[in-house]
């Protein structure tokens, strides 16, 4: 048992998520023989470890936007693979409407919003005016009553007021 763990860690690991050096060098000879087109291929050509880093990224960038089928599935969209270059060139127009038409959407609710938070506020302003406005117009009318005023009168002896003893009468003027 302990020799199985041992040799499973003496065993060089492979990345699942890129190909095997084997793999990446037959990828690269094959991108070789694609881009010579049926030139004489130089002796410094034919190893791929001794190619450029430039020239080794530029090949993986190429096998990369690789054309992908048609069929759609749920696995593609939910895996990401619907977002590839190629979709994302095509509908880049339509991708930056969507998102202006959403920031204008999100500043129009904000505003609203705002907008309703004031018209709250000068509400109860006016519901506070609108009391005051009662409650003094009460206080006037309670003020200004006959029997208030001839209490006041009363009670205040310098005043030349007095209430009439004699009833009005009417003054006709001839013409």
């Amino acid at each position: 048992m302990k020799k199985d763990k041992d040799q499973i860690q003496d065993e060089p690991q492979q990345d699942s998520y890129g190909p095997s050096d084997e793999e990446a060098k037959e990828a690269l000879r094959a991108t070789a023989d694609r881009t010579n087109n049926g030139k004489e291929q130089d002796v410094q050509n034919d190893d791929p470890d001794e190619l450029s880093l430039k020239e080794v990224i530029q090949k993986q960038a190429i096998e990369g936007e690789a054309p992908q089928s048609r069929t759609l599935s749920l696995r593609k969209i939910l895996g990401g693979d619907i977002l590839n270059t190629a979709a994302v060139r095509r509908q880049i127009w339509l991708l930056i409407l969507i998102v202006f038409f959403l920031i204008l959407y999100i500043s129009n609710r904000y505003s609203c919003q705002q907008d309703i938070i004031e018209i709250d506020h000068l509400q109860s302003e006016l519901q506070d005016a609108k009391y005051k406005a009662l409650s003094s117009t009460s206080q006037l009318t309670e003020k200004s009553r006959e029997s208030n005023v001839l209490q006041l009168l009363k009670n205040n002896e310098d005043s030349v007021l007095k209430m009439a003893n004699q009833p009005p009468y009417i003054i006709n003027i001839p013409e």
